[in-house]
């Protein structure tokens, strides 16, 4: 039975009845000795609790999108099939080589997800398989763009999180559809990779030798499966990347790292130290922990990277992070910083799902269109 799936969601309000309904018709009626009537009453009303607790983690897991299914929430699963040494460049040069491949499209399951597409994707670089969700901008399929390739925008969830949370959480679509319609937003492609890779692990969006190729998955897989199957820009000026929580450290990273693949990173409530999350594999060796922090690498840059970073967060959330990176920008490189006034609704979906129309409206300030 599917963890987000209505049955089972009904199954625990059916067994919080039941736990309810047995202390309420039984609780007189024990027999035996004082010391098994107490133990059996002890039993009933513990699982009261744990019905209730399991009733309320189901409500907000399929609230906040935190866990796909039961592999991600045992920690049991893996999405990883290889993990090549791709070299430098992370399997760039390889994937440019790799034939086009149309891929299967299938209606999007769960709220929300009405005119959100989905594709199980199995990565030909880097060894990583797992569903890819797409949403097009209402002109897509206007006769008037039929000759015009669309921006895109890769969307990063935090850890744990589903990459369906941007749109049945934070209803990115239904916010930025009227938006786009009226013109005060570029007509973006919105893609939602999986990031979850390794059971209990978060893999830091990068590529950890022997373990996983994290980076690879998003920038160069994800990214050809889009371009070889829509009308897509395919040069950087064309690609955004936007996470929140652990996605945001993602988005920075990769903006840093790949200013020819992404001209705009956008980090809610992110971090610079991978420490920040205490399953980060990037966080457990010393060397990978200061390659992987978006401020180390903006500061060791060989060149400046012409990218443009977009940092929210309130003080103690991301916020100081932001200011460290805006502080070390040198040309070309541009830091925009905002900052989140304190219990604004703290650490969740509420403060991220707020900020979308004005991240948004900062991406097509940056020169993002159809084209």
């Amino acid at each position: 039975m599917s963890l987000t799936g209505t049955p089972f969601f009904l199954c625990t309000i059916f067994f919080v009845l039941v736990a309810l309904a047995l202390p309420l018709t039984l609780w007189s009626r024990l027999r035996g000795p004082l010391a098994v009537r107490y133990a059996a009453r002890f039993g009933m009303l513990l699982l009261c609790q744990v019905t209730s607790v399991l009733m309320v983690f189901v409500i907000v897991n399929n609230s906040n999108a935190l866990y796909d299914n039961w592999e991600d929430l045992l920690g049991t699963g893996t999405h990883v099939q290889a993990t090549a040494d791709l070299g430098p460049d992370g399997g760039a040069a390889q994937a440019k080589r790799e034939p086009k491949v149309a891929q299967k499209f299938q209606q999007a399951k769960g709220p929300n997800m009405g005119d959100v597409q989905q594709a199980d994707l199995k990565g030909r670089v880097s060894g990583v398989e797992g569903e890819v969700y797409v949403w097009l901008p209402p002109q897509y399929n206007d006769p008037a763009y039929k000759d015009k390739k669309f921006p895109v925008v890769e969307l990063l969830p935090g850890y744990p999180g589903s990459a369906k949370a941007w749109y049945g959480t934070l209803k990115v679509q239904t916010q930025l559809k009227p938006l786009m319609q009226s013109g005060k937003v570029a007509p973006f492609i919105l893609v939602s990779p999986r990031t979850t890779l390794l059971g209990g692990q978060d893999t830091g969006c990068a590529n950890i030798p022997g373990k996983v190729n994290a980076d690879t998955w998003l920038s160069v897989d994800v990214r050809r499966m889009v371009t070889d199957n829509f009308r897509v820009q395919d040069d950087a000026a064309g690609w955004g990347v936007a996470g929140y929580s652990a996605g945001a450290h993602c988005a920075a990273r990769l903006a840093i790292e790949h200013p020819d693949r992404y001209a705009a990173g956008v980090s809610l409530s992110g971090y610079n130290n991978p420490a920040a999350e205490k399953d980060s594999l990037t966080a457990k060796d010393p060397v990978l922990r200061e390659k992987a922090n978006p401020l180390f690498m903006l500061q060791h840059a060989a060149h400046p990277p012409h990218t443009s970073l977009y940092v929210s967060g309130a003080s103690g959330d991301g916020y100081q992070d932001g200011m460290a990176l805006r502080n070390a920008a040198k040309a070309p490189t541009k830091v925009r910083v905002v900052q989140i006034a304190a219990g604004a609704g703290g650490h969740g979906s509420a403060v991220w799902k707020s900020q979308i129309p004005d991240v948004f409206r900062w991406l097509t300030e940056q020169g993002f269109k159809a084209r």
